[in-house]
């Protein structure tokens, strides 16, 4: 683990400058984000330092840095690049110069000081991806080109993890794969979180890097998964509706963009978010990178599987209901009980009011005497508490219910389902199928994330 004073002395070197308010950033799971000042000459500047964990296999952090030059020279906004390379204090990383704005989503699509310019956001979207796809993949060394689909199957088999919605999402995406008129760089990444907003606008696209060379429609696609929404009923970005994010697309670029094949893109994107939290988590879980909020992501699963259903249904897909939003009846789940008695194996409190207790004691006292990146991890592992509480609160009936499911389709667990689907050795998939897989994601959601049901 590098130590903020070993930071400090090798940005020192690198910047030829001295370094201080150096602070960690809250976010970037998978890379660590540095904001810090330099003062050289009595100027003084605010940077921004991305770099991956110690001891990371070799990243894209320099191809990050060509990405954002070859950006900059189409007119895309991007931070400008201060300086970057293989080994700071032992890892890759790109110091960039800081650009004032916000970038939380739920700030963006709820503050006040944002309400005159959203409406002009998915426009701005529009055409900032129309200049996104005007760049030159061939200026940036080893930009990866591979199949999306391919890249997920291969990641997803690899976790062994069974679910039944991800086996249906895939196979009504090999179905019906678009053809791909053109191919560019690909951002990979735009969405809501990754913009830097003004009240003027967006100031500057940042996080490049799952930049990849393909079909532009996936980075609309991306943007208007249901992910980056995050509560508003928006579809692009949570700011913005599909035909604003068109139209201007379809006016800068010169190109039309099919519906069709950007609900395929969406989808996609649904299922690759998914990939990318089952791959987060397994960081957790095989002790690479502990991390109350990378095991957290694991449950947000569910919540993928449920939009990969409504999206399913949308596309009309054999066996989908046209609108999957009602609730089969006892999805909500009761509140733990209370042993007023006491007596039991393990006597009192019980193990859902201890959860409850160890919840309050984070969101009532640690979280109001703590800041960044303390503070939201303090938050996530509040909301892990309650996750657990509300599974303790279901008991077994849950478990039951879904065997006698499996036991109507005549399987006997979901990793058979799964098999099942993935074979096509059901034919094809039909109602009594999808409303099973419903029913199970229905139950994993209500127990990881049921106000998701009403967003």
């Amino acid at each position: 683990m590098t130590t903020e004073a070993e930071l400090v002395a090798a940005l020192s070197v690198v910047l030829s400058a001295d370094v201080d308010d150096l602070e960690r950033v809250t976010g970037g799971a998978s890379r660590e984000t540095w904001a810090f000042s330099t003062a050289s000459e009595d100027v003084r500047r605010k940077l921004i330092l991305r770099r991956d964990p110690p001891g990371a296999m070799a990243s894209g952090l320099a191809r990050e840095a060509q990405l954002l030059e070859c950006a900059a020279a189409v007119g895309v906004p991007v931070p400008e690049v201060i300086a970057s390379g293989a080994d700071l204090a032992g890892a890759s990383f790109v110091v960039m110069r800081a650009i004032d704005g916000e970038t939380i989503p739920r700030r963006l699509l709820r503050d006040d000081a944002f309400s005159a310019v959203r409406p002009q956001l998915a426009s701005q979207c529009g055409r900032i991806l129309a200049a996104v796809h005007r760049m030159d993949a061939e200026m940036v060394d080893g930009l990866p080109d591979d199949d999306p689909l391919e890249r997920d199957r291969l990641a997803y088999d690899e976790f062994g993890q069974p679910h039944a919605a991800f086996e249906l999402a895939f196979r009504w995406l090999e179905d019906h794969r678009p053809a791909t008129a053109r191919r560019t760089v690909v951002h990979g990444d735009f969405r809501n979180g990754n913009l830097i907003v003004g009240p003027d606008g967006i100031r500057a696209v940042i996080d490049w890097e799952l930049a990849h060379a393909g079909d532009p429609i996936e980075d609309l696609g991306w943007l208007c998964a249901r992910a980056w929404r995050f509560g508003s009923d928006k579809p692009v970005g949570g700011f913005g509706d599909y035909d604003d994010l068109i139209a201007a697309y379809e006016t800068e670029s010169g190109t039309v963009v099919d519906r069709d094949a950007l609900l395929w893109w969406e989808t996609m994107a649904t299922l690759t978010w998914g990939v990318i939290c089952m791959a987060q988590t397994e960081s957790h879980r095989s002790g690479a990178l502990r991390s109350v909020e990378l095991a957290a992501i694991g449950r947000r699963v569910a919540e993928v599987e449920w939009d990969l259903l409504t999206n399913l249904a949308r596309a009309g897909a054999p066996g989908h209901r046209v609108a999957p939003s009602e609730l089969e009846p006892g999805w909500d789940l009761p509140a733990p009980e209370k042993d007023e008695l006491g007596g039991g194996l393990y006597g009192v409190p019980t193990a859902g009011e201890l959860v409850e207790a160890a919840r309050e004691f984070l969101v009532h006292d640690v979280v109001p005497a703590t800041e960044g990146r303390v503070r939201f991890h303090a938050r996530v592992a509040a909301n892990v508490l309650a996750i657990v509480g509300r599974e303790l609160a279901s008991g077994a009936a849950g478990k039951t219910a879904h065997s006698l499911r499996l036991a109507a389709l005549g399987v006997g667990d979901e990793r058979e389902l799964c098999a099942l689907i993935h074979d096509r050795a059901l034919g094809d998939v039909d109602e009594a199928v999808v409303a099973s897989v419903r029913a199970d994601v229905v139950a994993r959601l209500a127990v990881a994330n049921p106000r998701y049901f009403g967003d």
